[in-house]
Order: C-alpha cells, then structure tokens, then sequence
C-alpha cells in the first residue's frame, strides 16, 4: 500500500496524515450547487430508497452534511421532525439547525443520513460509536481497491488527498458499522444513475443499517 494510506482492522482505508480543510459556502457551490435540478432528483431517489427498505414510520431525521439541504427538503414532505448539521454555516426553514456534533450525541433518533459526509470526517468510529438511532443511511465513493488494485485506486477520481480521508467498500463499511451493533439490511448503487457517467464499476455505495435489537 502507498505510503500515504493504510488499511485498519475493518479494512477502511485511511490516509495517515492530513491537513484539515476548511470548508466554506465555495464548496457548495462547487461540489453540488452546480449539479443543478440533479441533487433535487438524487433527494428523491435516496428518500424513495429509505422509505422502501424502513417499513415502519420515521418520525424523526437528521442529516449529517446536509450540504445544500435538498434532502432535508425533500424528507420534509414525508417525516415530521427534520434536523440538519453541517461545518459549513446554513439555516434551513424545513430543519431544525444544529450547532455542535456533541448536540447530536444527545439525540435519539429515528434515522441518520451520511451523504458524501463520512469520508470527509477526521475520526468516523467516533461519530458513529455516539450517535443514537436505529437506522443509519449512508452514500460514500465505492472503493475498489481489493479488486482493481494500487494503481487504480492512487488514480480514483475519488481519492482526493486531505478532502477524501477515508475510503470504503462493501466488505468494509459492513464490518465497520458491524462493530458498533448494526446490521446492513440493504445496499445499492442506484446513485449511478446519475453519477456513473460510464464507468466500468459501481461508483457510490449506498447502504441502509439497522440497529441491533
């Protein structure tokens, strides 16, 4: 393995050392903004998605990294109480805002979302060891490197040094979420339908977990 990385004992790859990017309204725009009516269209599929696999009523939500808040939006229209948390500075009328990570530790809640948010975070098994709810929603870049190998993945569009810190799999993020009392109950790549752009390998992993009862 590179230098730059290693694999843990959940087989997530990590890189070792980072600078901490801070991140600013710019990114939006960027990253997602631009993507115009297609994150509206990503916010339905990923709510359909959830809602297809949780048969039972979700009272209550929060996105973690809600970015432009599209989701939220959409979530709105179908779960009552909506939370949203972001570093970047937001207020959205449809959720509720809230400030610190350490706010969330004290919620209990029905389901967290994690889109395109997990692999940024400097430390995930902290977040996820804290957080109480009984179902976790999760999109992140699907890593191949088991089967496509170093020199493929040192090319991924989706390692981005300091900006991507983690790196998953199926395999992986099952074992991961596995250690903290959840179990995946169903996993897609139905977000390939707007982000594949013709690749030969399923781009975003997308994955529902239910807490252990």
């Amino acid at each position: 393995m590179d230098k730059l990385y290693e694999i843990d004992n959940n087989g997530l790859v990590r890189q070792k050392e980072y600078q901490i990017i801070q991140y600013k309204e710019e990114y939006l725009d960027v990253r997602y903004r631009s993507y115009g009516q297609n994150t509206v269209y990503m916010s339905y599929l990923r709510l359909g998605f959830l809602l297809g696999v949780v048969k039972e009523n979700i009272s209550s939500i929060l996105d973690f990294g809600c970015g432009t808040g599209d989701f939220l939006k959409v979530a709105s229209l179908k779960i009552p109480n909506t939370y949203s948390y972001d570093i970047i500075d937001h207020n959205y009328k449809f959720a509720k805002k809230i400030e610190k990570v350490e706010d969330i530790y004290k919620m209990q809640l029905d389901v967290v979302t994690f889109f395109d948010s997990l692999e940024h975070v400097t430390d995930p098994y902290e977040i996820i060891r804290n957080i109480n709810t009984e179902y976790i929603f999760i999109s992140v870049p699907w890593c191949h490197l088991k089967t496509k190998g170093e020199k493929w993945f040192m090319n991924w569009k989706h390692r981005r040094y300091n900006e991507h810190l983690w790196h998953f799999d199926l395999e992986s993020l099952s074992k991961f979420f596995k250690s903290f009392g959840y179990d995946l109950i169903k996993f897609s790549n139905f977000e390939d339908i707007i982000s594949q752009n013709s690749l030969d390998y399923q781009n975003i992993l997308s994955c529902i977990f239910q807490k252990n009862r």
